[in-house]
């Protein structure tokens, strides 16, 4: 029977497998195995959006707060930049283009 330790344990030496977790009862249960699904590489790096703060010049991002593939995501993580760095650059990116931007206020 694989615990959850256990098999996080084996998820933390094979990165990229997925895990199934069954009560003691259930029959067919592989010790340590993992579920014969692996992962998309294309699927796991693919987080089109970034919500990033920028350097008080406003021409480098200074530091890249959060990466998603949701858009909601994407854009909570924006706001909440927004509400903690009030007086900085912030940008939500899609890709390359910009979905919004907050300037902070100019005096």
């Amino acid at each position: 029977m694989a615990t959850y330790s256990s098999a996080l344990a084996s998820n933390l030496e094979r990165p990229g497998y997925l895990y199934s977790f069954a009560s003691e009862n259930e029959p067919g249960d592989d010790e340590g195995n993992p579920a014969p699904h692996e992962l998309d590489p294309a699927e796991h790096d693919e987080l089109p959006y970034k919500v990033e703060l920028w350097n008080a010049a406003k021409n480098s991002v200074e530091q890249v707060l959060a990466v998603t593939a949701n858009a909601s995501i994407g854009y909570a993580a924006y706001y909440a930049a927004t509400r903690e760095h009030p007086d900085r650059y912030v940008t939500l990116r899609h890709k390359n283009g910009f979905v919004s931007r907050w300037n902070g206020p100019t005096n």
